[in-house]
């Protein structure tokens, strides 16, 4: 009997065979094809519609009408723009600090505490799942100038009163705290998750070659905890940037007085749904997108250069 051999396959019956093979898992297609199709019409064509109009004029009623970069000049030349941006920064450095380091010391706290630690794990959630304009509101009652609980405890210990949210940088105090107390749970948890992922037998061995506890912290846990720093700086760059609703229900559309509170997002708000300059506002959209992805970039990098370099 002659011997036969496998005669080899040609481009196109090899492209038959891959085409029969996509075909046999159409069902799982089919059972992914809901997130994709949301993603597409959610997503997707909002975002290409958002960077076709920051080209275009509307006022969502008139006809669009392209205007080239008429939108981002007017949009550079705006001085209300770099006053916005440069209040955006400010309270993203006032807030995003404190939050973190608070939540880094709380969560090494709570690792170490032997007593009602769900008690104060749940204590620690509950700004971050409570509404944020009724946080807003009742921050706006405590920074109160007249009967406000931080005035009260400064007249109680003779200092002055001051007008939270009638001067520039007590507006800006009175949004970083509101921030800061809303997001440091969320942040607490986090590293508290992280710090008993760490092994046990490490700080053991630190004790017993005599390192203390300073040393023990910089030496094992904040290296162990480098992934997680990464993404609760990364989440908080992208959160805070963003902020809006604390100004907005505290000092108004405006800002407040020389529009301290005015960030890069209430100003985006203002050009869409009072100005109901659509156009312009998705120039501003692109903006505050390059902003968040220059800081997000920028701390990726800075943490991936210092994690190599250890």
């Amino acid at each position: 009997m002659p011997a036969t051999s496998a005669e080899p396959l040609t481009g196109s019956s090899a492209g038959q065979r891959r085409g029969r093979r996509v075909w046999s898992y159409w069902r799982f297609y089919l059972a992914l094809s809901p997130f994709y199709i949301l993603f597409a019409v959610f997503g997707l064509y909002p975002m290409l519609s958002t960077i076709v109009l920051a080209f275009q004029r509307w006022d969502g009623l008139s006809p669009r009408r392209f205007t080239g970069l008429d939108n981002f000049r007017f949009l550079v030349e705006d001085p209300t723009f770099w006053l916005a941006l440069k209040n955006t920064l400010v309270l993203f450095f006032m807030s995003t600090i404190p939050t973190l380091s608070i939540a880094l010391v709380l969560a090494v706290m709570l690792q170490s505490a032997v007593r009602f630690t769900n008690v104060y794990r749940i204590a620690y959630f509950i700004p971050n799942v409570t509404s944020l304009v009724a946080m807003a509101i009742f921050f706006s009652s405590v920074f109160s100038t007249n009967f406000g609980l931080v005035n009260a405890a400064l007249r109680s210990l003779g200092i002055p009163e001051q007008d939270w949210l009638g001067e520039p940088w007590g507006i800006k105090i009175a949004i970083s705290t509101m921030i800061v107390w809303g997001w440091v749970g969320y942040n607490t948890l986090i590293y508290l998750a992280g710090l008993q992922a760490i092994p046990k037998e490490q700080y053991e061995a630190a004790k017993v070659d005599g390192a203390g506890p300073v040393r023990t912290f910089f030496s094992i846990t904040l290296p162990q905890l480098r992934p997680i720093v990464l993404f609760t700086v990364v989440i908080s760059t992208i959160g805070g940037l963003q902020t809006f609703t604390e100004p907005q229900v505290m000092v108004g559309n405006s800002g407040g007085t020389g529009q301290s509170g005015m960030t890069i997002v209430l100003y985006f708000y203002r050009a869409a749904f009072l100005d109901n300059d659509y156009g312009f506002a998705a120039a501003i959209a692109l903006s505050i997108f390059a902003l968040v992805l220059l800081f997000t970039a920028i701390n990726w990098r800075i943490f991936r250069v210092r994690g190599d370099a250890s």
